[in-house]
């Protein structure tokens, strides 16, 4: 029995989809363990400075280097990055059901590809029989 070229043909693109959009996803789950990582730890920074006296000099690190910064401005910097990173959290998130959604279409496809052609294999077997059956 000979594969059917289209078949085999969309078997590979969903194959080579299939690698693509799983590397894809277990990027875009790494990015989202990290950035919570790093909310974790702003957290936990903030609440160690919410522990500390007001009149206590607090700094902040830049690069390599920690300029002296105002508490209050610490602060902001520290809410202002976790309501960032949690949008980014987010299009992360959507970006990996949007390519959960994209690849489950493709295998209905295929699936339904495989119908038609099973279909059609069926009906040809039915017709070659008649014909034999006649003669």
């Amino acid at each position: 029995m000979e594969v059917d070229m289209d078949l085999r043909k969309a078997f590979h693109e969903l194959q080579e989809k299939l690698v693509y959009t799983s590397q894809k996803i277990k990027l875009a789950d790494l990015q989202i363990n990290t950035l919570r990582q790093h909310k974790q730890h702003n957290l936990l920074t903030k609440q160690e400075l919410e522990t500390i006296p007001k009149d206590v000099k607090t700094y902040e690190a830049l690069g390599r280097a920690f300029v002296l910064t105002p508490r209050d401005d610490v602060f902001k910097n520290l809410n202002k990055f976790n309501d960032d990173t949690e949008q980014k959290i987010k299009v992360l998130e959507n970006s990996k059901q949007y390519l959960n959604g994209n690849l489950k279409e493709s295998e209905n496809n295929l699936r339904e590809m495989v119908q038609r052609k099973k279909e059609e294999g069926d009906k040809d077997a039915e017709k070659s029989q008649a014909g034999t059956s006649k003669a």
